[in-house]
């Protein structure tokens, strides 16, 4: 018997999950890439549309006058198309059968009229290629509703407990599809963002009209995602011991009741068994930093930096419209027109040419009013004088040289001040310690606002000890206790509710 290299083919079965992948060549694909590959595809996309028109069976005839229709093929003859068809047939990509109804001689026998279809192979072909071709039509999106899909199967995980096997596979193909989506959905989105296309359009004057939707878009998707990861992640780190002790297992018994076409099933449990557990483990790695940063984690640092280039990149390009461009001449004529006007109506009227309808803002300066009426316009007023200071960095103020003053005498009275102060505060807290305890609850009185920050510090040094222990400013050590319950601390700006806290203090 003859021996013939085998070419992989649709008929041959599909390997067994975890296998290694049958690396023949795969016949149907040939056409794809030969050196007549664009009338072969012509004729395969031929044979495609009218598949998805649920014509499957095409004469030879029928298919020369649907390629004639076409510009490139007008001049096609049919013993060409008889040569394209036998090649196609004999990569398997067409599949022949004889119409015996036709039959009417032993010449026609002889000829074997036949009518083509599709095989399985080819039109999943045929239906990549499509796709191809459409990939930049279709575009990726932010939405959040995959997040709340996530969160609600894993919060209905808990129900499956004594679920059938039917609900537990429905639920792990649910979850595993909503996650596939959201990972196509990111990374189709944001991958737009670092072609070559997109970084040229960010860099052109069109793309400032689009700027603010993009960057609401994206910082809502940042808000979303912040909110939602935190809510996922809370979920896993409560739940992920019990789903892969209990709920993996039940999977992989769902997994394995489904029956498959293949003759052996040696090690196929365990290859299934891994094939989930990579699945859950990536789920997690999403959402929860283990050993290294999570997957969500780096969207938001990528979604944070395509925000600050797009506004980098607006700032830029008005920038440079603005560039060499001096207002100088108009404001001098405008300061002009204004010095020209005889009174303050004229004054008004230039002014609302000149800048429309303003918005009123109110401006708190530091000088003295002559009058505390508020009925007084600001136009009665005396004017105040405020000095403007160029905003360039290569601005330096002017400096007087003159001699260096003694200010001792300044210096020791400001010493004093703050002594004084350091004491009074220390009298103050130390008024509260009593038999060498300073109970929280026990404080009565209003307390102002520096004796409420100082006691909230000793409080917060002492719980980051891991003996609750702490030094106050004035060298007193103390160790932190806390009894039952809450106390409220009256204090000048409202009232605090805390725990009820008692520094104990080991020498007064």
């Amino acid at each position: 018997m003859e021996n013939k290299e085998h070419q992989f083919s649709s008929t041959d079965l599909p390997s067994a999950p975890g296998r290694l992948p049958r690396l023949e060549p795969i016949l149907e694909a040939s056409y794809l890439t030969v050196q007549n590959a664009r009338q072969y595809r012509a004729i395969m996309r031929l044979f495609f549309r009218e598949y998805e028109k649920m014509h499957f069976q095409l004469y030879k005839e029928d298919v020369l006058e649907l390629l004639r229709q076409q510009e490139d093929f007008s001049d096609y003859a049919m013993q060409q198309l008889q040569q394209d068809l036998d090649a196609l047939t004999g990569w398997k990509n067409l599949i022949p059968l004889q119409d015996p109804r036709k039959v009417y001689t032993i010449a026609d026998y002889k000829n074997k009229q036949f009518r083509y279809t599709m095989s399985d192979f080819a039109v999943e072909i045929e239906r990549l290629t499509v796709r191809l071709e459409d990939m930049f039509l279709e575009s990726g999106n932010l939405s959040t509703n995959l997040f709340l899909r996530l969160a609600e199967s894993l919060d209905k995980a808990r129900e499956l407990e004594k679920g059938s096997s039917k609900e537990i596979h429905e639920w792990w193909s649910n979850l595993q599809e909503d996650f596939k989506r959201l990972n196509r959905n990111y990374q189709d989105y944001l991958r737009e963002f670092y072609s070559g296309r997109a970084e040229k359009l960010l860099k052109s004057v069109e793309f400032i009209i689009h700027k603010d939707h993009f960057i609401s878009y994206l910082r809502e998707f940042v808000q979303e995602l912040q909110f939602h990861s935190n809510r996922i992640a809370g979920i896993l780190v409560e739940r992920a011991q019990w789903i892969e002790m209990v709920l993996l297992d039940k999977v992989v018994a769902s997994e394995m009741e489904i029956p498959h076409a293949i003759t052996e099933r040696v090690g196929w449990e365990e290859q299934i068994r891994d094939q989930i557990r990579g699945k859950w483990d990536s789920l997690k790695c999403w959402f929860l930093a283990e050993e290294k940063e999570s997957e969500s984690s780096k969207v938001l640092t990528i979604t944070n930096d395509i925000i600050r280039s797009i506004i980098q990149n607006a700032a830029l390009i008005v920038q440079l419209q603005n560039w060499g461009v001096s207002r100088k001449e108009d404001y001098r004529t405008m300061l002009k027109l204004f010095m020209s006007c005889e009174n303050m109506e004229d004054a008004h009227r230039l002014s609302a040419h000149v800048f429309g309808i303003q918005r009123i803002q109110h401006f708190h300066v530091w000088d003295e009013r002559k009058t505390d009426s508020i009925s007084q316009s600001v136009y009665e007023e005396e004017p105040s004088k405020v000095l403007l200071k160029p905003h360039t960095r290569a601005y330096r103020e002017r400096r007087d040289r003159s001699g260096v003053p003694d200010k001792s005498l300044e210096k020791l009275t400001l010493r004093m001040q703050y002594l004084k102060q350091i004491e009074e505060g220390r009298t103050r807290m130390l008024r509260y310690i009593k038999d060498g305890k300073l109970d929280v609850s026990q404080i009565e009185e209003v307390i102002p606002e520096s004796v409420r920050i100082t006691l909230l510090q000793w409080i917060s040094v002492a719980s980051l000890h891991s003996e609750g222990r702490g030094r106050t400013e004035y060298g007193l050590e103390f160790v932190l206790k806390k009894k039952k319950g809450t106390c409220i601390l009256k204090c000048e700006d409202g009232d605090l509710r805390m725990p009820a806290y008692v520094l104990e203090f080991q020498d007064e």
